[in-house]
């Protein structure tokens, strides 16, 4: 295995928004690839509870998009996005871009799986519960990212969940769990992230405890 190459492919799958291809569409085919490279992922209890809805057509993308722009709003209010704009300006811009164009990425993509998380469960259970799929969609999304596709973990959307499940016909006892942007990355190539180092928040043994 090369470990250089799997390596800038860990440190380099960021979430992209300003620089998805608005443009140019996406082989059904090399997405369904990467989804079957996805589901090799593990899986709590082993369970294939997991399924995938790729959204394509314009009609019910611009639907979405709504949803996610109102969910934004209700969230993001002026007053938030002044305070953050202070401090994370590149990223408020990021955010921003993307409410604005949601709904001309050419492909959305939501990870789901069988059931719902019950009203009083255990911080176990619902472990155990989104380890049915989050395994999966983070590995389909570097699958993407190995064939210069991008993509972005987004939840806000869900705050219209009902709505986009009868939207795209989705069972009630189906529950989503992030909303994918997928298009082709602009620009060169992606660089790691700045980030706390791991170091500085890795215990060993007690909580604290550096090594």
């Amino acid at each position: 295995m090369d470990l250089e190459t799997v390596d800038k492919l860990l440190t380099t799958a960021r979430s992209v928004r300003q620089r998805l291809d608005l443009a140019r569409p996406i082989d059904p085919a090399i997405v369904q690839h990467c989804l079957e490279l996805a589901v090799q992922a593990p899986a709590g209890g082993n369970v294939c509870r997991y399924h995938f809805m790729v959204v394509t057509d314009p009609t019910k993308r611009a639907a979405i998009g709504d949803w996610y722009a109102q969910a934004f709003a209700q969230v993001y209010t002026e007053p938030v996005l002044a305070e953050r704009r202070k401090t994370h300006a590149r990223d408020v811009a990021s955010w921003v871009y993307l409410v604005d164009h949601l709904r001309d990425v050419p492909m959305l993509i939501i990870p789901c799986l069988e059931g719902r998380p019950e009203d009083d469960v255990s911080v176990a259970r619902l472990g155990g519960f989104y380890g049915n799929i989050l395994p999966a969609s983070w590995s389909l999304m570097l699958a993407l990212r190995a064939r210069g596709i991008g993509s972005a973990w987004t939840t806000l959307a869900l705050r219209h969940e009902h709505e986009i499940a009868g939207l795209l016909g989705m069972p009630a006892n189906v529950t989503p769990a992030a909303l994918l942007p997928i298009a082709y990355i602009t620009g060169g190539d992606l660089r790691p992230a700045k980030r706390v180092p791991a170091r500085e928040r890795t215990y060993w043994d007690t909580w604290g405890k550096t090594k």
